[in-house]
């Protein structure tokens, strides 16, 4: 039998097998008929096809798929739905992108050349699906597929996964980008590849991502959450128990990504880096084999984990903190260590460059930490739900799990935010078992595993406690409510629609 990662995106002519039946078939069936009368309206005539791609939130496993570690994501039924036509001459050889809100989002047009550079000093909503474009042609090229010359595309969006939130609306707008321009031309792929070539199509926009929002959206099943592994990427079902839910609540704390990933994002990414070199070194690799060769984390976890053997244990930790002080490093604290200046070290990157230039200092030691002790929960998580524990006993147990996670994410790796402490404090105060913010942090969601009796009240003591207040400055409206704070169940992944 095939595995799942390694069949085609589905390609459905009915809403059917995606958004199943009931309220949800009759929103999602609203939105493709709005979708099509808006693209007639603003193009002139319909789409030939549809792609859509889901967020997803991620229960445990933060800002170590980078470091090739295993994560826990599911996907959630906010998605992004791209209808896009292609054109039959060469007459038109323009992108006109286009969305459904287009109050926010007005229309970018970009030529139909692969090769353009994004200008990433000039942030536009359209770079996104140009992102998309890039890769698609790129992994064509690759696999030596007779290119087609450009034609013009016509593309219209809709997303329902709110921006900034840590729901991965970025991956869910890059595949569902992706999947379009390769059904537009005929075309389908494993998943596993769509997922590994959609991970490197956001690097095109300077986000250094780790693959695991983009693994997820491509490769979801409804009912399940997903084990996702790296090198090679392949997804594993996990059962979540049936007496709890997962509640997500945005903390109204917009964290804006490829914005920020100097200071923020690709900030960790480059510490991480310079602390598994260093480690490395400290461990007794020469410098120069470590610069060429040591990549991640996960690369010298292996020497660690050596080192903690010698000592009667398996904790790569133990080499941690016996190597790494935990005052931060200076630039040139790093460069005496490893001989070479710190451009180099990272191989002149331009993303690695910018982060350079704003760092005053790094944190090996909590950076460091932190990822080692994260990828041990993801397992304790997945082990957990496969045990033998009675339901109570496992909640309890994943409820712990999850504010571990938290409490790594907020004071070793730095990634939270006032209103994201706020709100998880609330949580627990409520009677959830674990709250931990989700996504990259510095604004964005938590997520909380709350008993299945108690969801309605949860959310409505959360509206009051958290929300109200928010409502009577302006903030949001009340109207809204529903959209930033929800329960999910783990939903399906990447689809094509053709009707």
């Amino acid at each position: 039998m095939t595995k799942h990662e390694e069949l085609p995106v589905p390609s459905f002519s009915t809403l059917e097998p995606v958004y199943g039946d009931g309220s949800q078939l009759e929103e999602a069936q609203l939105r493709f008929d709005k979708l099509k009368s808006k693209f007639i309206e603003v193009f002139g005539h319909q789409p030939d096809t549809y792609a859509r791609s889901p967020g997803r939130v991620n229960l445990i496993g933060e800002h170590i798929d980078y470091e090739g570690y295993s994560v826990l994501p599911m996907a959630i039924r906010q998605d992004t739905i791209v209808a896009i036509r292609k054109h039959d001459t060469e007459s038109q050889k323009f992108l006109r992108i286009a969305n459904v809100n287009d109050n926010k989002y007005t229309m970018c047009t970009y030529a139909a050349d692969p090769d353009q550079d994004i200008d990433l000093k000039n942030h536009k909503w359209g770079h996104y699906f140009i992102c998309g474009y890039k890769g698609y042609h790129e992994f064509i090229k690759s696999k030596g597929i007779n290119i087609e010359l450009p034609v013009g595309l016509d593309v219209l969006v809709d997303g329902t996964v709110p921006t900034g939130s840590g729901l991965s609306s970025s991956a869910a707008f890059v595949c569902s980008s992706t999947i379009a321009i390769m059904a537009a031309f005929g075309m389908n792929f494993p998943k596993k590849e769509l997922a590994q070539l959609t991970c490197e199509c956001e690097r095109h926009i300077g986000t250094q991502s780790g693959g695991m929002d983009q693994a997820i959206s491509v490769m979801a099943k409804p009912g399940f959450a997903e084990l996702i592994d790296f090198n090679p990427i392949r997804a594993t079902d996990v059962q979540l128990p049936a007496g709890g839910s997962f509640i997500i609540a945005h903390s109204l704390a917009e964290s804006q990504k490829a914005v920020t990933a100097a200071t923020n994002y690709n900030n960790r990414v480059v510490e991480c880096r310079l602390a598994a070199v260093v480690l490395s070194i400290k461990l007794g690799m020469k410098p120069e084999e470590a610069i060429s060769n040591v990549k991640t984390l996960s690369d010298v976890e292996g020497l660690c984990v050596s080192f903690a053997g010698r000592q009667g244990s398996s904790d790569p930790v133990l080499a941690v903190k016996e190597f790494l002080k935990e005052e931060p490093y200076t630039a040139e604290d790093i460069e005496s260590i490893t001989g070479e200046n710190l451009p180099s070290v990272l191989g002149h990157s331009p993303s690695s460059l910018d982060v350079l230039k704003a760092a005053k200092h790094f944190k090996l030691f909590q950076i460091t930490s932190h990822v080692y002790s994260e990828a041990k929960r993801v397992y304790a998580f997945k082990h957990t739900v496969s045990s033998k524990l009675s339901e109570e006993d496992m909640l309890k147990k994943l409820g712990d799990l999850m504010n571990e996670s938290h409490h790594s994410c907020s004071v070793l790796y730095e990634c939270s935010c006032p209103e994201l402490e706020e709100l998880v404090t609330k949580c627990l105060k409520n009677g959830a078992l674990g709250a931990r913010l989700t996504g990259a942090g510095w604004g964005g969601c938590v997520v909380a595993l709350v008993k299945e009796n108690i969801v309605p009240q949860f959310i409505l003591n959360l509206k009051e406690q958290f929300y109200q207040s928010r409502i009577d400055r302006g903030v949001i409206t009340k109207n809204d409510l529903g959209l930033y704070i929800f329960a999910s169940k783990p939903s399906s992944g990447a689809a094509i629609f053709k009707f």
